[in-house]
């Protein structure tokens, strides 16, 4: 593969149904973790070019940010700077990322980061590499080399895509089963869900921080929230009933909210019994919670008035995306 001038990839972000914390290193060096998510149609987009010999600095990068340098070692945004570290790539370099929803909003959004600016990078130095490689490699840089209190499933759903169920063995082996579902199963529980944008951007680190640290005493939940990604496996492939299927999410949810002390609060619980009240089976606030979006499975004939009683809440429609983290430019066949 010939080293481009420019390259764009699109990574897709997720949503886990069940089994998050247990990749987290306390729990699966025990005895094994398991999650069960699906990537959706929203996605960050990373760009990677040769920076310009005229402009003032040799290091360009733009997020939510924008950040111009002399060296690698002066970027504040830490996984762009590892990343770059990583792969030894040397500027000059602009590096710029837009994504389809905020950040800090519960889907993964830094694991996607992660594995979209790899893969860029890899392709920038006129190399292909894996899913398994790009997933390994970002949490890596996340777990290793940042510190952050963070599991392995985020990396893994952005490079590989589609709906997976993940195990995280002790040792740090992770094994990959994508899902084979009978043909309409994933329309129909995308029909039943609902996706909705609380408005609050939160920090995990300090709710991560928290469970991290609390992982040995929350054994059997993590244990039971495991079975519900086993559970949710089995009705995939064998008599899938969406209901069903959230009724064990708000069983999910019930353990989670035990997790960490800020992973809801009054105004969250007060948004989820509206919605249950309404017609909603079950559902869970995405990610580490605190914030963020609002997952819920109900009826389709019950989506208009679930859709009133949380009328301040802004609707997000999402849908399945079976890939993973995607070179779009240049274009390779």
């Amino acid at each position: 593969m010939a080293r481009p001038n420019l390259v764009v990839t699109r990574t897709p972000f997720r949503v886990s149904f069940a089994g998050g914390g247990t990749d987290l290193p306390g729990f699966y060096e025990q005895e094994y973790g398991a999650v069960l998510s699906t990537t959706i149609d929203k996605y960050l987009y990373v760009t990677v070019k040769r920076h310009g010999e005229l402009f003032d600095h040799p290091i360009r990068l733009n997020y939510s940010e924008t950040e111009m340098v002399l060296r690698v070692e002066d970027l504040r945004n830490q996984i762009a700077r590892e990343s770059l570290r990583f792969l030894h790539v040397e500027p000059p370099i602009y590096i710029s990322t837009v994504a389809d929803i905020p950040e800090s909003s519960g889907l993964g959004s830094s694991s996607s980061f992660a594995v979209g600016l790899l893969n860029a990078l890899h392709a920038f130095r006129g190399e292909r590499v894996s899913a398994g490689q790009l997933a390994e490699e970002a949490s890596h840089i996340e777990v290793n080399v940042l510190k952050r209190p963070v599991g392995k499933q985020d990396h893994y759903a952005a490079a590989f895509g589609g709906l997976n169920f993940f195990c995280f063995k002790p040792g740090g082996s992770v094994t990959v089963e994508p899902q084979r579902m009978a043909e309409g199963v994933l329309e129909r529980l995308f029909d039943h869900t609902m996706m909705l944008w609380t408005g609050i951007r939160r920090d995990a680190a300090g709710i991560l921080q928290e469970q991290f640290r609390d992982t040995p005493q929350k054994r059997p939940e993590l244990q039971a929230m495991r079975e519900h990604a086993h559970r949710l496996q089995a009705m995939m492939s064998n008599g899938f009933d969406p209901l069903a299927f959230g009724r064990i999410l708000d069983e999910t949810w019930q353990l989670k909210r035990q997790m960490a002390s800020t992973v809801t609060n009054d105004r969250i619980d007060g948004w989820y019994a509206h919605a249950k009240a309404a017609g909603a089976v079950g559902g869970k606030i995405c990610g580490a919670g605190g914030g963020g979006f609002l997952l819920l499975l109900m009826p389709p004939e019950r989506r208009p008035a679930v859709r009133e009683a949380l009328r301040e809440l802004i609707e997000m429609p999402i849908r399945y995306e079976a890939q993973g983290s995607r070179v779009l430019l240049p274009f390779v066949e």
